[in-house]
């Protein structure tokens, strides 16, 4: 009788994760108390930065979306963060939190609908790279795009992708279904020839029209020229009274940290860093 039971409850836990991977308890348990506790927050706060700051000193671990190369899945996994999926939960937790939800179900659909193109879970459909990320995030209503044809866009970023179908290799998955090759070629074909304005690295200083520009919470997107990439890290905004700095899974530092220099020394010291892109979480009290 007690094995009985013990597979129901096991089958039960199964069924209702669906599609999603890895989230262990502590996992489920921690994004319902942030959930939770958010409902307390007064009404001005700035959520994007408050679950931002919650992760900070998770340890950094790239590709945790690619240990199980069989099949695709929904990972949810807050013990181990890279930058993308730092900024992923953060945003799925943000507008939950704006929602009033408060169950790990309404986080674990919210992330799959941020991660995957209409929400679909297929390594195809996985928004590989950042700009198709941004893209579709705006098309769901998720994010808008912080843009102007004038100060401080002063740049223009000419889109050639193609980095993954050439280093196929370096992605685990990719390399163990040589099928699904096609359909990362066409993600790629469709952004290659876009053109986007950005915000040169010389630019991001401590200005008021920055000041203007880029608010606390806002995802960060840094450019970069490295052939066939158009984005080579991701963050949050943080103003700090010397200037900008980003919150980010840092594989530097091996954590989740507020970087202690501003940003545009950061990018300094990444010659391959040529400006960013901005994004905004949408305030769904407002509609």
């Amino acid at each position: 009788m007690k094995l009985r039971t013990v597979f129901i409850l096991l089958f039960s836990l199964v069924f209702s994760m669906g599609a999603s991977a890895y989230p262990s308890k502590n996992d489920m348990e921690r994004i319902e108390q942030l959930l939770a506790d958010a409902q307390k927050l007064p009404k001005d706060s700035n959520l994007m930065l408050h679950f931002g700051k919650a992760f900070l000193g998770i340890p950094y671990v790239a590709h945790t979306l690619d240990r199980n190369t069989k099949e695709e899945k929904l990972v949810i996994n807050t013990r181990e963060l890279d930058c993308t999926t730092f900024v992923e939960n953060v945003l799925a937790l943000t507008l939950c939190a704006q929602r009033g939800e408060t169950k790990f179900g309404d986080f674990e659909n919210q992330l799959q609908q941020i991660r995957y193109r209409n929400g679909k879970v297929e390594y195809t459909r996985r928004l590989h790279y950042f700009t198709s990320w941004i893209e579709d995030n705006v098309r769901m209503g998720f994010v808008t795009k912080v843009e102007s044809e004038y100060m401080p866009f002063t740049a223009i970023q000419n889109l050639k992708i193609n980095y993954m179908s050439k280093h196929a290799r370096s992605y685990a998955m990719l390399a163990a279904h040589p099928e699904w090759m096609e359909g990362i070629k066409e993600m790629e074909e469709i952004l290659t020839g876009r053109t986007y304005r950005y915000i040169p690295k010389k630019n991001i200083g401590n200005t008021q029209i920055l000041r203007q520009t880029i608010k606390d919470g806002d995802i960060i997107a840094i450019l970069t020229n490295k052939k066939g990439l158009d984005t080579s890290h991701i963050g949050i905004a943080v103003w700090k009274k010397d200037g900008l700095h980003l919150m980010n899974a840092s594989s530097i530092h091996k954590k989740v940290v507020i970087e202690p220099m501003l940003l545009q020394n950061y990018m300094k010291k990444h010659p391959s860093q040529i400006g960013i892109r901005l994004c905004r979480v949408v305030d769904l009290k407002k509609n």
